[in-house]
């Protein structure tokens, strides 16, 4: 046959097994590694490939033997031995058997290590004759056990000994074993402890009430030591002891001794206050819920450990004050942990600011929140039945920062604001929580900082105040987004501290309401206040401006007509309020921007107006019987016989009318509102129709002179197609007062005609764009 894959070793052994080589007889075999953690030995036939038989060497364990009775054949054995199954083996001499046995103890990878006994070796020095049998193997573990002291306790009389105290003894070493497992057991033994346990109590009389005591003994020992022990197991152990004590066993039998029932107190003593000190420490003992259900396993251990006997339930009001009591005390370790964590990197020789302490203080707030989420996350559901208690125990916890928070509250400068972070960090959590929300630990934080946002709001009242009277005195009128840069200062300033009182979330209502009340009235007053310093602003810029047809709309007469718009958009959110009787703030600054903004439209209409009656009042001197009218008409016929003399009059009409277009685009293109363009356009139109049919009025016992007529022809037909192209309405436009400059031009036009022969030279009121197109 081939060599086998992977092998350890080979030879011939006499064997035989329970469930494999089933006949005592010679084989030849392999010890083959199958995997890494996997050996088998395997049996061939002469020249066949494949093994006749295996045995997987998992969960044996090799060892040599004595040499076994019955079996002919072979001369030094060993075995290998697994629960339920034995396999012997034999080699014919000494060398081979602890070379096969180091090939399997290595394969097997068993924790006994095997030792060879000794071998006395007679050898026949001439005649070469078989070596004779090794001693017997019965004898080496005789001399193993004699050495180690063994032999006098299994030749022992068991009644001799104190069964009691060995087994305290043996249970406690078992536990220590068993604790030190690389996997947490909770103090839970294994099956084969268990087994091994029963088996001595069993065997020796051990009383069972007496193992539970030494079992629930060690378990209070080790969970004292800081061990994690199942509180399920103790709740098991105390209860199979008490109902020794008490004499309510389920199957009705049980004793006690004095000693057990004195123990029995003793530990119950030492119990109870190993779980009010794990409740005490419940975010130590069971960190974030783990192990799972163990605190609501605790807490039902408690009320185990607190009833009198076995039957008779304790009163839950008495649980609830033990409870209670541990809660308070975990408030002040847990705080008192938090803020010594908080503080592990303060610099201790270094002297602390205020704004250092503040800084820590809103650090440590963060923190506590995370704990008392913690909490609820993860302790709250033990702690169902005593939900109050776990409020309780959070106005004790926040009770003691607010102390600290109080202190460092004092310590900080006299109008100064860093603290409101603080305040909308707690706010906001306890909002959120509905056991908390306008708690003790709630209306204190409220009480702390209220007074401090009083004075805010006045601070910031007065510093508006006066940024309005400084900036408008030093306002250039430059445009800034939708406005000046003063008010665009104003609605933001408004608007953050509105935003800021607003976020603060203030939890009273009726304190809400009435910062929101003082906010919509100061904000109405300071855009009140704005409004009319533009308005006179206004005046006093359009006063100083030109009243000749060189005039211009300023660039600052948008800006405030912009101010005006704004303002208007501003108040609609920071003056109105959802209930409906207060909408009285926003109304009233409604009107005064309307009021305003007609009064400005007014003015600046009285401005385009005056220069209307410039140009109408350099044309009177043209009018009939005067003495210029006379002499200019004598000068222009005798120059016009020598000379080309120009269109008098001309100039003056293009001059106005390039005033009305370039106002007019200037408004239309920097006022923000479209509204008040269109007001303007209609009431600049009619008051500019107006007076112009009040000045022919004056005249209608007069026949206009050309030039006059000219002039006017031209000023009212532009006037008329500009405005309608500014969006100006039919109505507007077709007014009693336009037909009547129309049918008077219209008039005079004919009469013109018929005396000057041709003197208008084309201009004319019919609706024609031919002239335009000329004299354009």
């Amino acid at each position: 046959m081939d060599k086998p894959q992977n092998m350890k070793h080979c030879g011939y052994l006499w064997t035989i097994g329970k469930n494999v080589w089933k006949r005592w007889k010679k084989r030849f075999f392999v010890l083959v590694q199958v995997s890494q953690y996997t050996f088998a030995m395997c049996s061939y036939r002469e020249k066949k490939a494949e093994p006749q038989e295996l045995l997987q060497l998992d969960g044996y364990t090799v060892d040599y033997t004595d040499p076994q009775p019955g079996l002919e054949g072979g001369r030094a054995f060993f075995n290998a031995v697994k629960e339920g199954d034995t396999v012997i083996f034999a080699s014919d001499d000494e060398q081979d058997r602890i070379l096969w046995v180091q090939a399997m103890y290595r394969a097997t990878g068993q924790s006994h290590k095997p030792i060879p006994p000794t071998q006395i070796q007679k050898l026949n020095a001439k005649g070469g004759s078989v070596p004779q049998l090794d001693a017997p193997i019965s004898q080496f573990y005789a001399d193993r056990a004699q050495k180690h002291g063994m032999d006098e306790f299994i030749s022992a009389n068991p009644c001799m000994f104190d069964h009691a105290t060995l087994f305290e003894t043996l249970q406690r070493l078992t536990l220590d074993h068993r604790l030190n497992d690389s996997y947490s057991c909770l103090g839970w033994f294994s099956p084969g402890q268990v087994f091994v346990l029963d088996e001595y109590c069993a065997r020796y009389g051990t009383r069972g009430c007496h193992r539970h005591l030494c079992y629930l003994n060690n378990l209070l020992e080790r969970a004292e030591n800081g061990a994690m022990i199942d509180p399920t197991l103790l709740h098991y152990s105390f209860a199979f002891c008490a109902s020794h004590v008490h004499g309510n066993r389920p199957d009705g039998i049980g004793t006690v001794t004095v000693e057990e029932k004195e123990r029995f107190e003793e530990i119950k003593a030492r119990l109870r206050s190993l779980l009010e000190n794990q409740i005490t420490h419940f975010r130590y003992c069971f960190p974030f819920g783990r192990p799972e259900g163990a605190l609501k396993a605790t807490l039902s251990l408690l009320e185990r450990v607190l009833m009198k006997d076995i039957v008779t339930p304790v009163p839950q009001e008495e649980v609830k004050v033990v409870i209670r009591k541990c809660l308070e005390k975990a408030a002040l370790v847990n705080y008192t942990r938090l803020s010594e964590y908080a503080k592990i990197e303060e610099n201790v020789g270094q002297l602390v600011t205020p704004a250092k302490k503040l800084e820590d203080t809103i650090r440590l707030a963060e923190l506590v929140i995370e704990v008392l989420q913690q909490n609820e996350e993860h302790h709250a559901e033990a702690f169902a039945w005593w939900s109050d208690l776990m409020v309780e125990h959070a106005e004790t916890f926040l009770s003691l920062f607010a102390v600290d928070m109080d202190s460092v509250l004092e310590t900080q400068a006299p109008d100064t604001w860093d603290s409101f972070p603080l305040f909308q960090l707690l706010n906001d959590f306890l909002r959120s929580d509905y056991n908390l929300l306008n708690g003790k630990f709630h209306k204190h934080l409220q009480d702390v900082f209220a007074p401090l946002v009083v004075r805010y709001v006045d601070l910031m009242e007065s510093s508006i105040a006066q940024s309005i009277h400084r900036g408008f005195d030093r306002e250039s009128w430059e445009p800034v987004n939708n406005g000046s840069g003063t008010s665009e200062d104003l609605f933001w300033k408004l608007d953050a501290l509105q935003t800021f009182i607003r976020d603060l979330h203030w939890p009273e209502e009726e304190f809400a309401k009435h910062l929101e009340q003082r906010l919509k009235l100061m904000s109405s007053d300071m855009i009140e206040s704005c409004v009319k310093r533009t308005r006179v602003a206004f005046e006093a810029k359009l006063q100083k401006t030109s009243r000749s047809t060189d005039f211009r709309v300023p660039q600052s007469i948008c800006t405030m007509f912009n101010v005006m718009v704004d303002a208007k958009a501003q108040s609609t959110k920071l003056c109105s309020m959802e209930v409906g009787q207060e909408r009285q703030y926003h109304s009233k600054i409604d009107e005064l921007i309307e009021e305003t903004v007609k009064e400005i439209i007014t003015l600046l209409v009285a401005k385009f107006v005056t220069i209307l009656e410039g140009v109408l009042s350099k044309l009177s001197r043209y009018d009939e019987g005067t003495l210029f009218s006379s002499f200019l008409s004598f000068t222009v016929k005798a120059a016009s016989k020598y000379v080309d003399v120009p269109k008098p009059g001309m100039d003056l009409a293009d001059a106005y009318v390039t005033f009305v277009r370039q106002s007019q685009d200037i408004l239309r293109d920097k006022v923000n509102e479209e509204m008040y363009i269109e007001r303007l356009f209609d009431q600049w139109y009619t008051s500019s129709m107006n007076v112009v049919c009040t000045w022919l009025t004056d005249r209608m016992d007069l026949q206009l002179h050309i030039y006059q007529l000219k002039i006017l022809i031209r000023l009212v037909k532009k006037a008329y197609r500009d405005f309608r192209l500014q969006g100006v309405l039919d109505s507007t436009l077709n007014s009693k007062t336009y037909e009547t400059v129309r049918n008077r031009l219209t008039v005079e036009e004919a009469t013109a005609s018929v005396s000057e022969g041709g003197g208008l030279q084309g201009i004319t009121m019919k609706d024609s764009d031919e002239e335009d197109e000329d004299e354009d």
